[in-house]
């Protein structure tokens, strides 16, 4: 069928494959949501986050009403969120963020990909001072007065508000996550997506042949079904 089809094809299965591992991180953080605060979204603000996370990922009903039929379950096991950090080749600052049944099954992982990829695996703390640890909430841009917007919403903590076509995106310290959620409940403003980041205060500059290196790294860790997501400082 030729290249063009071949190439489509590898495009296809490549989407796929990134949409099954979204599906799967959204569900660890239905199970987690759930043994923090119960299977309520009404009372559980943790859930309303996944759920409307879920939305914007494109996953299905079904299949988030599954998830939650199945992290209710008492044959489910437990979830520990572990973060771990480390340096990729030419000093490029790693932070991983992960969700485990088995934690010696992860580190061992996480501790073999940086080893292979000429990383090395950190001690807790060891990195993290390089990041800013943000939430964040991306809504609907329905024509705001972006500066109104602004004034109502530093006073819950948010730092920066950002404006694209569509979308408008608000950025405060994570601990802020729950006042910043309870304003856009109380004004009928219904998130598009909302979570955390971990923002880099520095970033450093590579050639493109050490880009590819940090890369391998990075692909490893992302491929994981442990991992939840990466951070790094590679500009």
């Amino acid at each position: 069928m030729g290249r063009a089809f071949e190439f489509r094809k590898a495009r296809k299965f490549k989407r796929w494959d990134k949409m099954a591992k979204a599906f799967t991180r959204i569900g660890k953080e239905i199970v987690i949501a759930i043994k923090e605060g119960g299977t309520d979204p009404g009372s559980n603000s943790r859930l309303r986050a996944v759920i409307q996370n879920a939305k914007a990922a494109n996953m299905p009903k079904e299949n988030v009403e599954r998830a939650i039929k199945k992290a209710s379950s008492k044959d489910q096991k437990d979830f520990k969120e572990i973060v771990y950090e480390g340096y990729a080749p030419h000093g490029i600052a790693v932070l991983v963020e992960t969700a485990t049944d088995n934690h010696m099954r992860t580190v061992a992982d996480v501790r073999s990909y940086f080893s292979k990829t000429n990383g090395s695996l950190g001690t807790a703390g060891s990195v993290e001072f390089m990041f800013e640890h943000k939430c964040y909430f991306k809504i609907e841009n329905t024509g705001q007065d972006l500066e109104e917007l602004e004034l109502e919403v530093i006073d819950l903590g948010v730092e920066d508000v950002f404006a694209e076509e569509n979308e408008i995106l608000l950025y405060a310290p994570f601990q802020e996550f729950g006042k910043v959620q309870a304003y856009l409940e109380e004004n009928d403003i219904t998130p598009l997506s909302s979570g955390f980041d971990r923002i880099p205060m520095d970033t450093k500059e590579l050639s493109e042949e050490d880009i590819a290196d940090v890369e391998k790294l990075l692909d490893k860790l992302e491929d994981n079904d442990d991992v939840l997501h990466v951070y790094h400082n590679m500009a």
